[in-house]
C-alpha cells in the first residue's frame, strides 16, 4: 500500500509541479479543471446517480470552468462570493458535524448534488485565482493545508487519547483525536511564522499568504491561519461524513493507494475560498 501511495504522489507531482511553473497559467488552470470534473463525478456517485449521469455532470461541469477560464471572467473580484462561500461552510460544516449522518440524509438529493458541485467550483476558482496572485501565494495556502493534515497526523499517533479521552468527531471518523487536532494548529502556526521570515528574508515581491496576512500583524497572521487549520478539519471531517452516508469508504479509485480526488481535496474546498477572503479583507 505504502509502495502504491508514493507512487501515485510522484505520478502527480509530475504532471501538477510542471503546470504550477509554467510562466502561462493555462496549463494549471487546465489541470485543476480535470481534478475538479473528477471530483464531480465523484460527488455525483456518492449522492446514487446513474453512472451515465455522473459522466455528464463531469463533462458539463469540466466545460463551464473552461468557459469561464476561456471568457477570463476569472479577473472579476469575487469578494461577495468568498464571502458567501466561507460563511456557508462555517455554519452549514458546523451543522452537519452536529447533527451527523442523520441530518445529512435528510437533505434532498437535488440540494446536495448541487451544494458539492457548487463548492468544487468555488474552490477551483479560487484555486485559479489564487495561481493567478503568485506562485508563492498559491503554494503556501496548499502547504498550510498539508502542514495541518501532517502534524495532526504524527500529533494523533504519539499522544492521541492520552490528555483528552473523548475522540474528536467520534461517529464520523473514530481515529481523529483532540490531541491530533491541537497538533496541527501549532503546526501551522509554526509553519506560517517561518515562512514569512523565509519571505522576509529573501525579499521576495511574490507574497505567501502568511506574510499578506501578517502585514496586518502576528496575532492576525495567528488567529486567521488557526482558523484555515481549524476549517481544513471540518472540511475532512465532512467530507468523511458524506461517505458514511452513502457506504464508501473512498470517494472513488482513481488515485491508487490515496482513494479517490476528493479524498485529497476535502480540506482544500473550505480553505481555499476562506484564503481568498481573509486576504482581501
Amino acid at each position: 500500500m505504502l509502495k502504491q501511495r508514493i507512487i501515485t504522489a510522484l505520478l502527480m507531482l509530475a504532471v501538477l509541479l510542471p503546470a504550477l511553473f509554467y510562466p502561462n497559467p493555462a496549463p494549471f488552470a487546465a489541470v485543476a479543471v480535470v481534478l475538479v470534473a473528477a471530483g464531480a463525478w465523484e460527488w455525483a456517485n456518492l449522492n446514487q446517480c446513474r453512472p451515465g449521469t455522473a459522466l455528464a455532470i463531469a463533462a458539463v461541469f469540466a466545460a463551464l470552468c473552461s468557459m469561464v477560464w476561456f471568457f477570463d471572467w476569472t479577473r472579476a473580484d469575487f469578494f461577495y462570493l468568498w464571502l458567501f462561500s466561507g460563511s456557508a461552510w462555517v455554519l452549514a460544516g458546523g451543522w452537519l458535524l452536529r447533527g451527523g449522518v442523520p441530518v445529512w440524509s435528510k437533505v434532498p438529493q437535488s440540494v446536495r448534488l448541487l451544494s458539492g458541485l457548487a463548492a468544487l467550483a468555488v474552490a477551483w476558482l479560487a484555486v485559479v485565482k489564487g495561481r493567478s496572485m503568485g506562485i508563492n501565494f498559491l503554494v503556501s495556502a496548499l502547504v498550510l493545508v498539508w502542514i495541518a493534515d501532517v502534524f495532526a497526523y504524527f500529533a494523533g499517533r504519539a499522544l492521541g487519547g492520552r490528555f483528552i479521552k473523548r475522540k474528536l468527531a467520534p461517529s464520523i471518523s473514530p481515529g481523529k483525536t483532540w490531541e491530533g487536532a491541537i497538533g496541527g494548529l501549532l503546526g501551522v502556526v509554526v509553519g506560517a511564522l517561518a515562512w514569512r521570515a523565509v519571505d522576509a528574508a529573501a525579499g521576495v515581491s511574490d507574497l505567501s499568504i502568511f506574510s499578506r496576512l501578517g502585514s496586518h500583524g502576528t496575532f492576525y497572521l495567528v488567529l486567521c491561519v488557526c482558523f484555515l487549520a481549524v476549517m481544513s478539519v471540518v472540511g475532512d471531517l465532512t467530507e468523511s461524513l458524506f461517505k458514511r452516508s452513502a457506504g464508501a469508504k473512498d470517494s472513488s479509485g482513481l488515485l491508487p493507494g490515496h482513494g479517490g480526488v476528493l479524498d485529497r481535496l476535502d480540506a482544500l474546498l473550505p480553505t481555499l475560498p476562506l484564503a481568498m477572503l481573509l486576504t482581501s479583507l
